[in-house]
């Protein structure tokens, strides 16, 4: 028998507190009975927990295409090349099933690989470079898939798969991410259907009330760590849960679904890390960490829009005061840093954090930038902001135009905070090589998401990033030495104590790291502004800390710091 009679006990407390005590009796020996099934599969893992050379590449998994080989053996060819197996320990690929729309997120099948990107063969070669992450779009599905036809068909048990609702129910107390129908209609067997679709009519809620479903995706999950995750993204996973009457979001069964997932990794395969993606504000987003029996990690969705208004106000107080409230998480957590992904960039985690004025100023700036600006509707009609649609490269640009030079020092400067933040950075794979708003993929697509969604030819992307002094070869490059340093520095352990430090100056933002073996130090200090700014360094404390790791120079003098425009630092003791 897999795990022990205490684990099987807690599967059994967390599928009553969903379904009741006596449906938890029934559906706990079809669980173990699941969880058996995979456990000779399960691969052994190249590593267990994280540490400082935790980095995680975000991609597509047809990224990168040309004529001879399928987009993702040409994927881990471009990779191997520029060395990043040396650089990146885990690749993230978004979903690479065969789907209908979103770009990947309407999955058909969960478990085939899209024959335009590949094969399961393509993925476990990957694998033999770099740790996998997977999504698991466990919220919905395609309207095509095999799942719901059988539903309108009225076929067992997929006739409990999706959500039915009459159209004249009072759902306006439902958390919508999107400006589109919570409900829409569908021929079936037996009439019309009114089925929920949280985000578009193409992708289809599951219906987790149903035990069907959860044995189904639990399916899923396992099926993915055999072919070789080491993290799974579980993607829109806070709306999971539907009891009508209430938001629809973040309920209690939620949590407990990503407990019993917690659980069963824990059984199958403990070394699987569980990633919950939730854009929402940040005490509801560390929510998902729960006490240490839920997520492994969760995204730091406040930090891409709070590092934009920085460096768009020159003004570090915002950021400072929200990255004092970081530190208390369980231990065993950690989070997932990033500033970019295949989505825009989310405003609603600054609620509460920003003032109207300069969410008002992010989306102005946004729009003067090239960028658009999607939108949700509220309970009463009204529409708010929800995402600004750019590449963080043309949003740490200027709308007047920067140097290539100017450009790619302060877009690089940001990705330095990020990478030395607390937690595991994930690097989106257009910030890494220097992508540009894809306008014409907007104009020909109709999807504002598309502006930072491009698919590359190889030659090209070559061609791009090897043309020297232009903003893609300094990003390229840059970021490049960036990776290097930061994997050789015990202080940016996601274990490793941080802490706000005060610089006195709103124009920059300075933090320090400590190893967890208090053995390495390192200071942070980042100037927001595109002029020079002095900082005396008088502390103690401070005065080993002169060699700066990122241009391998000693940059303190006996007075402090000079900066110049948009320089960051990291600096440390030498030869610490």
């Amino acid at each position: 028998m897999i795990g022990t009679t205490e684990q099987h006990d807690t599967l059994k407390q967390h599928l009553a507190r969903m379904y009741g005590e006596p449906v938890a009796t029934d559906v706990l020996p079809r669980l173990v009975e699941l969880l058996e099934s995979y456990s000779s599969k399960i691969p052994e893992p190249k590593r267990t927990g994280w540490d400082e050379t935790d980095i995680v590449l975000i991609t597509y998994a047809d990224q990168v295409y040309g004529p001879e080989k399928t987009p993702l053996a040409i994927l881990k060819d471009f990779l191997v090349h520029h060395g990043y197996q040396n650089l990146l320990n885990t690749v993230h690929l978004l979903p690479f099933f065969p789907y209908t729309s979103d770009d990947g997120f309407s999955v058909v099948d969960y478990y085939q690989v899209d024959p335009n990107s590949g094969t399961w063969d393509d993925l476990h070669s990957l694998a033999e470079e770099f740790n996998l992450a997977f999504d698991m779009v466990a919220n919905h599905c395609s309207q095509k898939s095999e799942w719901f036809q059988k539903y309108l068909k009225g076929e067992k048990p997929y006739d409990e798969y999706f959500i039915d609702v009459d159209p004249s129910t009072d759902l306006s107390q439902v958390v919508r991410p999107r400006a589109l129908p919570l409900l829409s209609p569908y021929e079936s067997s037996t009439g019309e259907k009114h089925v929920w679709t949280t985000f578009s009519a193409d992708q289809v809620d599951l219906n987790y009330g149903s035990p069907e479903v959860l044995l189904a995706m639990t399916d899923v999950l396992l099926f993915y760590v055999q072919n070789g995750a080491r993290v799974i993204r579980l993607d829109a996973i806070a709306f999971l849960w539907k009891t009508i009457g209430t938001s629809c979001l973040h309920l209690d069964e939620t949590h407990e679904a990503v407990k019993l997932w917690r659980t069963v990794t824990e059984i199958v395969a403990p070394h699987v890390l569980l990633l919950t993606e939730t854009n929402v504000p940040h005490a509801e987003n560390i929510s998902y960490f729960g006490l240490a029996d839920e997520a492994h990690m969760v995204y730091q969705f406040s930090l891409p829009p709070l590092l934009y208004d920085a460096y768009l106000n020159e003004d570090a107080s915002t950021l400072n005061q929200w990255m004092e409230s970081l530190y208390d998480i369980p231990a065993g957590t950690t989070y997932f840093n990033f500033t970019a992904s295949h989505d825009g960039i989310g405003v609603r985690p600054l609620e509460g954090l920003v003032s109207q004025e300069r969410l008002d100023k992010l989306v102005h700036a946004t729009r003067q930038r090239g960028g658009l600006v999607g939108m949700r509707t509220m309970p009463d009609g009204s529409q708010k902001p929800y995402e600004l649609n750019i590449t963080y490269v043309d949003a740490l640009g200027e709308p007047e135009g920067f140097g290539p030079e100017h450009h790619a020092v302060r877009f690089l400067a940001s990705q330095a905070i990020m990478l030395a933040m607390k937690g595991i950075p994930g690097i989106y794979f257009h910030s890494l090589v220097g992508t540009q708003n894809h306008i014409s993929g907007v104009e020909e697509s109709g999807i504002p998401r598309r502006i930072n969604r491009r698919k590359y030819e190889r030659l090209e992307l070559e061609n791009q990033i090897s043309e020297h002094e232009t903003l893609q070869n300094r990003i390229f490059h840059g970021y490049q030495n960036l990776i290097a340093k930061r994997i050789e520095q015990p202080a940016f352990h996601p274990d490793g104590p941080s802490e706000v430090f005060a610089t006195g100056h709103s124009t920059i933002f300075g933090f320090k790291r400590t190893s967890p073996d208090r053995q390495q130090t390192i200071l942070v200090l980042a100037n927001l502004t595109d002029k020079l700014q002095s900082l005396p360094l008088s502390d103690p404390k401070l005065q080993p800390l002169t060699f700066d790791l990122i241009s391998d120079q000693y940059v303190v003098e006996s007075h402090g710091i000079t900066l110049d425009p948009y320089q960051i630092v990291w600096l440390t003791e030498p030869d610490s």
